[in-house]
């Protein structure tokens, strides 16, 4: 008789075993899993080539000088974001490139589109969140800025920030099958 594997246990093809539920997931796992397909996305999308009529206020002049990864990561930890809103980034990622077909998550685009959905979906499923000026000081950008790409960012995809937990637990779900380092116990 076999042991059934518990959760956080590697399997013999190496890759570590999660709970079903994304509510009982580390959230170090979703972050590893998000990011990595963040930088999947970017590395793809970069390849685009700029054009005005693609461009957003999103898009940064240059490149930032910090990874997507240790962004997020920076956001999550001093904003204290909930595994919900890191799971509401691929969401809004589907939502806004459904409603707007050029537009890209890029090495210009990512950063400030992850403070402004991130400090949006805080505030849409969390009971306490940071206010605006923590969060644009933690996104090493103006609050003014931070209030604009916050409306931006509703309008496009509009206002439609929440969403209940089976939509949540379906890209859990979809986010673990398509990782190389984890599976579903």
């Amino acid at each position: 008789m076999s042991t059934p594997l518990l959760p956080h246990m590697a399997t013999p093809q190496g890759r570590t075993v999660l709970p079903p539920e994304f509510d009982n997931c580390p959230i170090e796992a979703i972050l590893v899993m998000i990011i990595e397909m963040l930088e999947r996305l970017i590395v793809h999308n970069d390849n685009i080539p700029l054009n005005h009529s693609n461009l957003t206020r999103f898009h940064s002049r240059a490149v930032p000088g910090i990874s997507v990864s240790d962004y997020v990561r920076r956001i999550v930890k001093y904003a204290s974001i909930e595994k919900a809103v890191v799971l509401l980034l691929l969401i809004y990622v589907d939502r806004m490139c459904d409603l707007h077909k050029t537009f890209t998550i890029s090495s210009l685009t990512s950063h400030r589109f992850l403070i402004s959905a991130l400090t949006a979906g805080s505030k849409a499923v969390s009971d306490i969140y940071c206010t605006n000026t923590h969060f644009a000081k933690v996104g090493g950008i103006t609050l003014q800025e931070l209030n604009l790409l916050e409306v931006e960012f509703c309008q496009m995809i509009h206002w439609r920030l929440a969403c209940n937990h089976q939509l949540l637990q379906q890209y859990y779900v979809s986010l673990v099958r398509t990782s190389s380092r984890y599976i579903i116990s």
